[in-house]
């Protein structure tokens, strides 16, 4: 038989809110789905850090960026800028931080479980 669910991240079973940001999590078919909502003048290392407690984001994040723009920089220095529209791998060893002044919106697949989960 088929399954059929869907589920609305305005109405999130979990709802995480360290500074300057916002992780709604939804789950739907078994899956966490998570809408990452970062602020201007949001910065993994100052932002999620103390929750995370690492020295740098150690999850890997498969997402698409709905809004606004993120710049990313892995521990070997590589970096890149995700900004609406784009489908989005992260791995594990980065820095990211919101660029401009607009609200980055990224749904993420991947991490949603268990970011900025203290």
């Amino acid at each position: 038989m088929a399954s059929l669910e869907a589920r609305s991240l305005d109405n999130p079973d979990e709802t995480r809110t360290p500074d300057k940001t916002q992780v709604d999590v939804v789950t739907v078919g078994g899956n966490e789905v998570g809408r990452f909502t970062f602020q201007p003048g949001w910065r993994w290392s100052e932002c999620v850090k103390p929750v995370a407690g690492t020295d740098s984001c150690q999850m890997s994040h498969l997402g698409y960026a709905v809004a606004g723009n993120l710049h990313v920089v892995h521990d070997d220095g590589t970096a890149a800028d995700v900004g609406p529209g784009d489908a989005y791998v992260i791995e594990p060893g980065h820095d990211a931080w919101v660029v401009g002044d607009d609200v980055f919106v990224g749904i993420e697949f991947k991490s949603a479980g268990e970011y900025a989960r203290g």
